[in-house]
């Protein structure tokens, strides 16, 4: 799926979504407009537009991604959008994944920064050179994606006792660009530095989590790269972008914890993310 993005972040866009797969987009989408954009576009598939349309009247969907003319339907709003989030809910179908291949080759030339999740690091693992040298992309790999990505890259298996060193090298031979590699601390790196968030999140970690991740980040990538280096303490901008996402997402999870326990869902962390928002980054 794609999702569009605004809100002095003019939009982003998921290519997504199978019918099997149609939380993922709404809860990347709807993320992204609570975090603070204008708009969210969702361009996903004609069987699973009305079921992503159904969650929610705030999302624009778009059912094309599975039309021939798919990449040229999604070009057309490139000018508009922001920030590109490619991967919630996406499937491993070999047409939907040639279109999410071509999304993101427009999305390069026109610069848009690039956030890259769930099977959209399947189509990476598979072809690197798709995102290899783009320093706007940020991929988000959870352990296995990551050791998928490492061994498809570098063709050696992930040195479990470096977890540092294996991310700056594998930031360095995609072209330095930033990596989130998610887990019990998230590491993030542009294959210059490794920013660590810890920020307390709590023992329940429910699917969807990821995809709050990545819509959040779909923003604040933006925003920081709009920043640039002046306004974000000489730092990368998109380091400070995935940091910030991070830590976001830890603070709905723990606040949603504190109110539901175990059995809290991934529904509960985005009603939260407005207080979150607010209590790391506004007060």
């Amino acid at each position: 799926m794609l999702m569009n993005l605004t809100l002095n972040c003019g939009g982003i866009i998921i290519p997504s979504s199978t019918l099997r797969y149609t939380g993922a987009p709404y809860f990347a989408a709807i993320t992204a407009l609570k975090v603070g954009a204008d708009l969210s576009h969702v361009f996903c598939t004609k069987d699973a537009a009305s079921v992503i349309k159904s969650y929610s009247p705030e999302l624009i969907v778009h059912p094309v991604l599975d039309r021939s003319d798919a990449v040229h339907e999604v070009e057309k709003w490139l000018p508009r959008l922001h920030s590109v989030v490619v991967g919630p809910g996406l499937g491993r179908d070999d047409v939907l994944l040639e279109n999410a291949k071509g999304i993101i080759e427009k999305s390069k030339v026109k610069g848009i920064p690039i956030v890259i999740d769930a099977d959209g690091l399947w189509l990476i693992a598979q072809q690197p050179s798709v995102i290899q040298g783009y320093p706007r992309a940020i991929l988000t790999p959870n352990a296995m994606e990551f050791s998928r990505l490492y061994e498809a890259v570098l063709r050696d298996p992930v040195d479990s006792s470096d977890h540092h060193g294996c991310l700056l090298r594998l930031s360095q031979a995609l072209g330095n660009l930033t990596i989130v590699q998610k887990g019990e601390r998230d590491l993030i790196s542009d294959g210059e530095k490794v920013f660590v968030c810890s920020h307390e999140g709590s023992s329940r970690r429910c699917g969807g989590q990821g995809d709050l991740l990545s819509g959040s980040l779909g923003v604040l990538a933006h925003w920081a790269f709009l920043a640039g280096p002046e306004k974000t303490n000489g730092q990368n901008p998109f380091l400070v972008a995935a940091f910030g996402a991070c830590s976001l997402t830890r603070q709905c999870n723990n606040q949603a914890f504190q109110k539901f326990g175990r059995s809290m869902t991934a529904s509960d962390m985005v009603l939260e993310i407005g207080a979150a928002f607010n209590k790391l980054f506004e007060t």
